[in-house]
């Protein structure tokens, strides 16, 4: 468009943008209050929009004049809208607006006609179509102009933002329109770069995208819309697709990518893409599949990195070699998760396997950054980042569901042929012979549950457990600071398929996982040792593993000084298991291990993840035999400063205190060591107990409410009867539970607050019942109501289980009880009665079988 002049406001609403940027705070904060004045007065909008498209100015200014429009489009266009602002924008200036963006799309700078699309889309929401008729032609027009890329760019991208807020009363109308214009760009690869044909198909997948989403309710109509539309555009998905993917051209990986994207919606959305149309581009699928591990090779595994990785295109679209591979295998899961597609590709599946183990090698970058960094090596052997390992290991897994003992057997063929040639690799010399066995080993052990289960029900003809062994005793003996990952990853894959493997192997890899903690190896390798620790001590036989077990404690032990993050779970889940197995060394242990696990407990206090991991490792130590008076005194004169003084403490110490005290008492049910567990609950109740009664009655903190309702549960159960005689007189025990019951049953109380209430009260009657039986209509009463004010149906049923266990108590007086139940109202119902009747059979499906147990 022809440049816009510059009047004397515009020229103060330039210099005041450009002081929005300027680097004094002061400055930059005196500009933006200016704005923010300008923007209730007329001409604000239309005033921002003639910067925008002014071609003389600077890009920032134009961009920045851009984003403030949308803001301001947001806030002022629209009256009655839930963002709406006053004043409202005229009708004369909203047109003036909507003018002069459409008249920018052509804009050369596209980071800038991304701008202008964002607000046009936001003016879209509330205009298009009926007070903005004109908009889709403009656009049609402009994408159809091929003396004008810049112009088919802006269009473009306006669409995609557009395509994105289409609703199912526009998109039938759209797309018949639309996609023709789309195609005509796709298939004209002579005139349309791979830039502009990609944004083409960002615009066909957005709008699939809706139609998918409208399919299940209008499915015959949207097949019908789409059914003639179907083969042209395999063709031409096709033609991209058959062609070797180019190493380093970013623009390739993407068309192909949208391509994937697209198909993918096809196959889950239109029944009429059936496996004649599938044929059309199977294909070239493979083509782009086997060349893409080729240059993935080049690039990642054998690169020191990806060079494109992390870029994004001036759209915000990611480029990256490693987004097109992972697309790549989400399209193939999805066939190969589908019935109908499957048996296309089932006379390939070896060489899909075969191929896909070959993406899962280690890459360059990798090997850099788990030799750096040991919790990012343990986020991604949990799966917590997406990546082509991950991607592939989902689609091996799809292998093994979908294609039963055919696809177990293609699995297991392609890992014996992938270490054969690791191995012959080796022998030739190879420094990363090692990559694709651990890729191999990988693969296996990702898919170690489904193996397993074919190698027991005989679904597979190869014995997964002699595989194993095979590919592991041949390497037993590498250097562990040479091959750290292939190392790790011996010691990961014999803990997944401990239970077909030999007595040998397992003590073999046990007892060097012992040691392994304690040398000086590369973070990885300790982390698989973990893992191996974690799986084969609870099975490991006491003799062979005694004399190891005061080192391997003590190594885990240092190593928590060390660990963070991911790996602080890792060996806190390890160091559970060697106290477990360790008996009369744990027991030796203890009086280095407990302070150092509740000193971790408490500078984690606010990382519940991490607390749980403590908190069961000091409730393995307090199972170990001799153990349990230890760690109770130097839990309990902790935790009693802490909870006599709630206020004074850090966020989540308190709650968190109540859990391990908790913990602590949970035992006085089932240990016995010279009636240590009643006296532990007595010294317990004198610390505490006075304490956590104040926290149920006057905390608004829900998490400290319903640890304390916990803790006093697990107080009841331990001390039972002698709990009543500790008090200062002997009533004071007995008001303090029936006050904190009070309060957790008043139905003005927050459901979250009450939550666990219900085990609380059936701990009082089941081993208080002679003075709960004093306040049975009371209870009733208070249970009634709390019920019928619970927001929350597991408080409701955990309370309706209190009314089933008095029924069962009240025997043989059955009708006795009942007759009480019909006395005492309930709100809408005739009587009690009928309101706890009406809830049981609405609920008793979901509670049925734990009141059995």
């Amino acid at each position: 468009m022809a440049n816009v002049a510059v009047d004397k406001d515009q020229q103060w609403l330039m210099n005041c943008l450009s002081a929005s940027l300027d680097p004094n705070q002061e400055v930059r904060s005196f500009a933006e209050a200016s704005l923010d004045q300008a923007s209730l007065q007329p001409g604000f909008g239309r005033g921002l929009s003639q910067v925008a498209a002014n071609r003389d100015l600077p890009f920032g200014l134009r961009q920045l004049a851009a984003l403030i429009l949308k803001q301001f489009i947001r806030k002022h266009w629209q009256e009655g809208d839930e963002s709406f602002q006053p004043p409202a924008v005229s009708s004369d200036e909203k047109a003036v607006i909507r003018g002069l963006l459409l008249s920018t799309l052509d804009d050369p700078n596209r980071k800038l006609c991304t701008a202008i699309s964002m607000a046009i889309a936001a003016i879209a929401v509330y205009d298009w179509p009926e007070s903005w008729p004109d908009l889709l032609p403009f656009l049609l027009k402009l994408i159809g102009d091929q003396t004008s890329m810049n112009g088919v760019h802006g269009g473009l991208r306006c669409l995609a933002l557009l395509s994105g807020d289409l609703d199912d009363t526009m998109i039938p109308t759209l797309v018949p329109v639309l996609f023709p214009c789309l195609y005509t760009i796709v298939s004209s690869s002579q005139t349309y770069n791979k830039y502009l044909r990609t944004k083409a198909l960002s615009v066909v997948y957005a709008c699939t995208s809706m139609l998918g989403a409208m399919s299940g309710v209008y499915q015959v109509e949207i097949n019908a819309l789409m059914e003639p539309m179907l083969k042209p555009w395999l063709d031409q998905f096709s033609f991209i697709l058959e062609h070797p993917v180019q190493p380093e051209d970013t623009d390739d990986w993407s068309i192909r990518m949208e391509v994937l994207k697209c198909l993918n919606q096809f196959v889950q959305n239109f029944p009429s893409f059936n496996e004649s149309l599938f044929m059309v581009i199977v294909g070239s699928l493979w083509q782009t599949f086997v060349s893409s591990l080729s240059v993935y090779t080049r690039s990642s595994i054998e690169g020191t990195e990806d060079p494109y990785e992390g870029s994004y295109d001036s759209d915000g679209a990611e480029k990256s070699l490693d987004s097109f591979v992972i697309q790549l295998f989400e399209f193939l899961l999805t066939i190969v998760g589908s019935t109908k597609f499957v048996q296309v590709v089932a006379n390939n599946i070896a060489d899909l396997v075969y191929y896909t183990i070959a993406f899962l090698q280690v890459t360059e970058q990798q090997v850099h950054t788990w030799s750096m960094d040991a919790n990012q090596f343990v986020a991604d052997e949990d799966d917590v980042t997406y990546s082509c390992r991950v991607s592939g290991a989902l689609l091996l897994e799809e292998v093994a569901t979908s294609c039963g003992g055919d696809g177990i057997d293609a699995i297991i063929n392609a890992a014996s042929k992938r270490f054969s040639e690791s191995q012959q690799e080796k022998a030739a010399g190879s420094v990363v012979w090692w990559r694709m066995k651990e890729a191999t080993l990988f693969a296996l052990a990702s898919l170690s549950e489904q193996l397993l289960e074919a190698e027991v029900s005989g679904l597979t003809k190869v014995s997964i457990g002699n595989l194993l062994e095979q590919m592991i005793t041949e390497d037993m003996g590498i250097g562990v600071h040479e091959y750290p990952f292939l190392y790790a990853r011996m010691f990961i894959s014999v803990a997944k398929f401990s239970s077909v493997m030999s007595g040998g192997i397992l003590e073999h890899f046990l007892l060097a996982a012992m040691k392994t903690i304690g040398m000086d190896v590369p973070p990885a390798v300790k982390v698989g040792a973990c893992r191996a620790l974690s799986q084969l001590l609870p099975e490991a036989n006491k003799s062979t593993i005694e004399p190891q077990m005061m080192g391997l404690l003590s190594s885990l032990t240092d190593l928590l000084h060390r660990a963070s993050d991911e790996t602080l779970h890792l060996v806190l889940e390890t160091l559970q298991a060697a106290i477990k197995a360790g008996h009369e060394s744990s027991a030796s242990a203890e009086p280095i291990i407990s302070p150092i696990i509740l000193n971790m407990w408490v500078l984690h206090i606010s990382d519940p993840f991490i607390c749980i991991d403590a908190i069961e490792v000091l409730e393995a130590i307090k199972n170990t035999l001799g153990c349990f008076l230890p760690l109770a005194s130097r839990i309990l004169p902790y935790i009693g400063p802490v909870l006599n003084k709630p206020q004074q403490q850090p966020n989540g110490l308190v709650a968190g205190s109540l859990d391990l005290l908790t913990m602590l008492l949970k035992a006085s049910g089932t240990w016995m060591e010279n009636n240590a567990p009643t006296d532990v609950v007595k010294a317990a109740y004198d610390v505490c107990f006075d304490a956590i009664i104040r926290i149920v009655l006057e905390s608004d903190d829900h998490s400290e409410m319903q640890n304390a309702t916990e803790c006093l549960a697990s107080f009841v159960s331990g001390g039972r009867q002698e709990l009543l005689s500790w008090g200062s007189d002997s009533g004071f025990t007995m008001r303090s539970l029936l006050d904190a019951a009070s309060r957790l049953l008043d139905p003005d109380l927050e459901s979250s607050g009450s939550l666990f209430v219900g085990s609380y009260i059936l701990q009082l009657i089941l081993h208080l019942p002679s003075q709960m039986g004093q306040h049975i209509q009371n209870l009733i009463v208070a249970l009634v109501r709390r019920m019928q004010s619970a927001s929350i149906e597991g408080l409701r049923s955990s309370l309706l289980l209190i009314f089933a266990r008095l029924i069962q108590l009240s025997a043989p007086n059955v009708e006795q009880f009942i007759n009480l139940l019909k006395t005492i109202p309930a709100e809408g119902y005739q009587n009690a009665f009928v309101y706890v009747m009406s809830e049981w059979t609405k609920q008793q499906g979901k509670f049925l079988y734990a009141f059995l147990l």
